[in-house]
């Protein structure tokens, strides 16, 4: 079963994102009281924790938003989903808009590391359904709109 596992937000761009009890999604905006909120392709991002469970092999202690994704999953490979992909997180509705990123050349990780999963793994998605996103709130495939 897929799940979220945490849920992040930063109130200003440039800062490291930090874990909230929930978030409020909201349709042409994206998170409520996120920077990176707006109108626009990219009002949510979401990597999984496996994924992060790869560079925490690095011997790296990383934290739900150390690379800047707002949900982090469990038990799905968001990686593999094609854009147009509709995922239903609790009550709300997101749809896939782009897959990866480019990685920042100042990127903490990358630096100690030499290797970042946002840029490959990471996903990005607009919001179809308004509601609120909690932890342990069950993620579920709806289909692809593409």
């Amino acid at each position: 079963m897929a799940e979220v596992i945490a849920v992040c937000i930063s109130e200003k761009k440039g800062v490291c994102k930090h874990e909230v009890p929930y978030i409020e999604v909201k349709l042409d905006h994206g998170i409520v009281g996120d920077a990176h909120a707006g109108a626009w392709h990219r009002q949510i991002s979401l990597l999984a924790d496996e994924s992060i469970d790869t560079m925490r092999s690095y011997g790296l202690h990383l934290i739900p938003g150390a690379f800047a994704e707002n949900i982090v999953t469990r038990g799905i490979e968001l990686k593999t989903l094609p854009v147009g992909t509709q995922l239903e997180i609790g009550q709300t509705l997101l749809e896939v808009t782009q897959i990866g990123k480019q990685c920042h050349n100042d990127c903490a990780i990358k630096k100690a590391t030499g290797k970042c999963v946002m840029p490959t793994e990471g996903i990005f998605a607009i919001v179809r359904r308004e509601g609120r996103i909690y932890p342990g709130d069950t993620i579920t495939v709806k289909e692809n709109r593409t």
